[in-house]
């Protein structure tokens, strides 16, 4: 048990998240998942597992060879995905990203400077996918987007496209 915890460096907050996604598939609340309750779970994420990844996952996940998944066991199949030192880019890259966009350098993007950035990479936007890109990215809804925004938004995109 104790080695499952070192390795696994989440904050309370995401700890509880897992459980509650975690209660809301272990059907019967017996505490585990079984090989059905855990492909219902992998596929609300948008994921579809073949049956031989599926297996995989289990075999991964199932320390104690019993063929269902505990808790603790799910968490350290799922923490490495969750950690942020699995982003694919640095906080100095994505800094350097940003700064690219944020063409006056006052901390944020505006529709209007990422519409000339996107064309000055060859990627004119319309005005819809320009609205769309800022809602996606824009949190707090101010209408700009944050260094904070933008690491979260690059960030899950490359979360989003490494399932694909």
């Amino acid at each position: 048990m104790n080695k499952k915890k070192n390795q696994v460096n989440l904050d309370d907050e995401q700890i509880a998240e897992l459980r509650e996604i975690f209660r809301s598939f272990d059907r019967n609340n017996d505490g585990t998942l079984t090989q059905l309750e855990l492909n219902s779970l992998l596929r609300s994420l948008g994921l579809k597992p073949s049956a031989e990844q599926l297996e995989g996952f289990i075999q991964r996940a199932d320390t104690n060879n019993n063929g269902l998944i505990e808790f603790s066991e799910f968490v350290a199949l799922v923490a490495p995905e969750l950690l942020p030192a699995k982003s694919p880019y640095t906080e100095e890259q994505l800094r350097q990203l940003f700064r690219m966009f944020d063409r006056d350098g006052n901390g944020f993007i505006t529709a209007a400077e990422l519409a000339h950035s996107m064309a000055k990479l060859g990627h004119a936007l319309t005005a819809e996918e320009l609205t769309g890109m800022i809602k996606e990215a824009d949190m707090d809804g101010d209408g700009t987007i944050s260094f904070q925004e933008f690491a979260q938004a690059i960030t899950s995109a490359a979360f989003d496209n490494s399932w694909a």
